[in-house]
Order: C-alpha cells, then sequence, then structure tokens
C-alpha cells in the first residue's frame, strides 16, 4: 500500500447521524454534538459527563448503543432549569430543552405570533429590521431600504 492509498484511508470520514443531523466521524464528542442545533457546549460536556463518555473520543468511534444513549439523553436531558431553552413555555407552561427542527419550528411559531399581536419585536421582524436594540443608522442598511443616512446622488461636473 503506498502512501498515498493510506492517506485517502485516513482522511475518509464517516458520518454519525444523532437527531437527524449527519455529524463528521472525526470531531471528538465534545465539539461534534455542539453541531446539533440546540446541543450547547455545556450541554454536551453535560451529556459526555452523565453517559461517561470521554469527551476526546472520535464520533466515528462511538457504537450503535452509545448513539441511542446519546439520542435519548438529548430528547429529554436531565439538565437544570438555567440551562434549557424554554423556559416556562406558553403550550404547557413547563421548562423544555428543544433540538434540531423542533427548536427551528418553535421559533418559528413564536415570530409568527409576535407578528401577529403586532409586538414591538414582531414589528421589527416583519420590516427586516434588528429586534434587539442595535443601532441602525452605519448598519444592517440594505439594498433599497435607507434607515439612517441618505447619500446624495452624484451628477456629472460641468
Amino acid at each position: 500500500m503506498s502512501a498515498k492509498e493510506s492517506r485517502t484511508q485516513e482522511e475518509t470520514v464517516s458520518l454519525v447521524r444523532i437527531l437527524g443531523k449527519d455529524v463528521k466521524g472525526d470531531r471528538k464528542i465534545y465539539a461534534g454534538l455542539t453541531k446539533i442545533k440546540g446541543v450547547s457546549w455545556a450541554i454536551s460536556n453535560a451529556i459526555c459527563v452523565k453517559l461517561k463518555l470521554d469527551r476526546n473520543l472520535r464520533m466515528s468511534d462511538l457504537k450503535k448503543e452509545d448513539i441511542k444513549r446519546i439520542e435519548e439523553e438529548l430528547k429529554n436531558p436531565a439538565i437544570p432549569s438555567f440551562m434549557k431553552n424554554r423556559k416556562n413555555d406558553l403550550s404547557d407552561g413547563e421548562d423544555k430543552h428543544l433540538t434540531g427542527i423542533n427548536l427551528e419550528l418553535s421559533k418559528e411559531f413564536d415570530v409568527k405570533r409576535m407578528k401577529k399581536i403586532k409586538s414591538y419585536k414582531g414589528m421589527r421582524h416583519a420590516y427586516n429590521l434588528p429586534v434587539r436594540g442595535q443601532r441602525t443608522r452605519s448598519h444592517f442598511r440594505r439594498s433599497g431600504k435607507v434607515v439612517g443616512v441618505k447619500k446624495a446622488k452624484q451628477g456629472k461636473k460641468s
């Protein structure tokens, strides 16, 4: 086997599918879990500690049983409520932690609800303006939209 062939075998990266997200197999578990929407570094660390997984192990080295355990823990994580991303949810008033497509859908429904009730944040979302108090005079300029300074048109000098 030549050096080139061995390099291509080493560079071949398998994909690990966790909660509908493909994660590269060459990543360490600690960093690989953060590629899933809704999983932060702190939650990734908490899952590794709770399931007694080595954080420096590669994703491709995980067994199917480990992947199932990780998925089950991500679906219903045993983490403190301050780490959860849906505190006092509007639908049932519970503290939840959503991941993946569920998180995207809930955010989308929240924005639609804010637009429907015409809250300040909803109106800012509707007009594609910054929502969290950022200034618009020097940033967030889009083609055709001017919020702050208008540039004068330059004509030909005669």
